[in-house]
C-alpha cells in the first residue's frame, strides 16, 4: 500500500483554482491543468520516500503488476489515471490506435527525432474514459453529414459555401474527410474570421440553426483568432457530461474538451496528434491519416451497480477500468477488482484495508494497491475511484 504524490502539469489551458480547491491547497496563480497519477515515464507519480511509481513497478514486477498483467501488457502499468480541470478548451486532437502508434514510434526512434517534435513519445494507444465531477463540455466525433450541411446552409462566407458544395459532391464519411482536411490544411486566418463573424452575427439574430455550435465557434475564434479549429468545431458533436456522468473516448476519434472538471483514465500513453487550438506542434497530414470521419455520437457509459454501491464503467478496452465506490454505513464493505490498483479520494473519509495494513484516504489523496493485495476493505464515510485492469 503506497501513498502517492501526483505530478502536475502546468497547461495553459487549466484551472487556476479547481484542483487547488479539491486538494485545499493554496491557489499560486498558475493554471494547474491536470494531475497525473501512474508510471508512464514522462512522468511517474511520485512516492513518500523519494522514488516514483515507474522504479517501484521495477523493482518487483511480479509482486506489484501480478503475472496476468505481465502476460498480457509486458512490465509496465497498463493505465495512466487523471485528474482534469479544463478552464478553456484543450487542442483539437486524436490518438492514434495501438498498430499507428507501434509503427509511429518505431519510424521517430528509426529517424532519432528529438522530443520536441515527436508525435509518438511511447508505442501504445491511448483510448480513454472521462467521468464527471462537475458540468463537463466536450465535443467528440464527428456529426451526421447532413447535420454539417444544415450548420452551413444559410452561411455566405466564402469558405462555408465551398465547405457545404464539397459535403454535398462527396457524400458520407468520405465528404466529411474531405471538409476537415479542407479546414485544417487551406484555410487561412481571414476565412476563420469571415465565418465566425457569420455564426456570431446569426447567433445574435435568433437564426441559429444550432446556437450551441454558433457560440462555440465564436469563443474559440475569439480565444484563438484565425485557428482552423473554430471551423472545424461545426463538424463535430457537442456533449455535456453531469457530475456522475461519464464518455468513453476511443483512439482515432477526434475530440477536445472545453470546461469542468473530472476523472480521466487512459491507457499508459502520452501520443497526441494536433488539429489545432493550440500553441503546441500540429501535425495535419499524420492527424488526417489516424481519424476515423464516420459520423457517431458521443459514446456515453453507464455504470454497472453492484448491490454494495459499487458502480463500474466497463469500457470496451482491455487497459482499464474504472469503478466508484460509495461508503455510507458503519459497518464498512469489500471493494471489488484486482491486479494492481490506484484509489483516489473524492470526498469524505475511507480507511483502507488489507492485509498489508491500513490507510485512511481523504479527498485528493491516493493510494497504489500492488496486485496481491486483497481482498480490500473500505469502511468509512465518502467516495472514491478505483483504476484497475478488467
Amino acid at each position: 500500500m503506497h501513498p502517492l504524490t501526483p505530478a502536475s502539469r502546468a497547461y495553459p489551458w487549466g484551472s487556476t483554482r479547481v484542483i487547488p480547491d479539491f486538494l485545499d491547497s493554496a491557489p499560486t496563480g498558475e493554471p494547474v491543468a491536470e494531475l497525473w497519477f501512474g508510471a508512464h515515464p514522462s512522468a511517474p507519480t511520485p512516492l513518500p520516500d523519494g522514488g516514483d511509481l515507474a522504479t517501484l513497478l521495477a523493482s518487483d514486477p511480479e509482486h506489484h503488476l501480478g503475472a496476468d498483467v505481465i502476460a498480457r501488457f509486458g512490465l509496465r502499468l497498463p493505465y495512466l489515471l487523471k485528474l482534469i480541470a479544463p478552464q478553456r478548451p484543450l487542442s483539437l486532437q486524436v490518438h492514434p490506435n495501438l498498430e499507428q502508434a507501434k509503427a509511429g514510434y518505431q519510424r521517430e526512434q528509426d529517424l532519432e527525432v528529438p522530443a520536441e517534435r515527436r508525435n509518438y513519445p511511447d508505442a501504445n494507444h491511448k483510448p480513454e474514459l472521462v467521468y464527471a465531477l462537475t458540468t463537463f463540455d466536450a465535443v467528440c466525433g464527428f456529426r451526421a453529414p447532413r447535420r454539417v450541411a444544415e450548420l452551413l446552409d444559410g452561411l455566405d462566407a466564402p469558405l462555408a459555401r465551398e465547405l457545404a458544395t464539397l459535403l454535398r459532391s462527396t457524400p458520407g464519411a468520405p465528404g466529411v474527410h474531405a471538409v476537415f482536411a479542407r479546414v485544417l490544411s487551406g484555410t487561412c486566418g481571414s476565412e476563420v474570421s469571415a465565418l465566425a463573424r457569420e455564426c456570431r452575427v446569426r447567433l445574435e439574430s435568433g437564426r441559429s440553426p444550432s446556437p450551441r455550435a454558433d457560440r462555440l465557434v465564436g469563443l474559440l475564434d475569439e480565444q484563438h483568432p484565425g485557428d482552423p479549429g473554430a471551423v472545424a468545431a461545426l463538424l463535430l458533436n457537442p456533449v455535456t457530461l453531469q457530475p456522475g456522468e461519464a464518455m468513453f473516448v476511443p483512439a482515432d476519434c477526434v475530440h477536445s474538451y472545453l470546461h469542468g472538471f473530472g476523472v480521466e483514465l487512459m491507457a499508459n500513453s502520452d501520443n497526441v496528434l494536433r488539429a489545432g487550438l493550440t500553441a503546441k506542434r500540429v501535425d495535419v497530414d499524420e492527424l488526417l491519416a489516424t481519424v476515423d470521419c464516420v459520423a457517431a455520437p458521443p459514446i456515453r457509459i453507464a455504470a454497472e451497480t453492484d448491490g454494495d454501491g459499487t458502480g463500474v464503467f466497463y469500457a470496451p478496452v482491455d487497459d482499464f477500468e474504472l469503478s466508484v465506490a460509495t461508503v455510507d454505513r458503519e459497518s464498512g464493505r469489500t471493494l471489488r477488482g484486482r491486479g494492481p490498483r490506484i484509489l483516489l479520494g473524492l470526498e469524505g473519509s475511507l480507511t483502507v484495508e488489507t492485509q498489508a495494513g491500513a490507510h485512511t484516504l481523504t479527498q485528493g489523496e491516493a493510494l497504489f494497491l500492488s496486485a496481491g493485495e486483497t481482498p480490500v476493505r473500505l469502511t468509512g464515510t465518502g467516495r472514491l475511484v478505483q483504476a484497475g485492469v478488467p
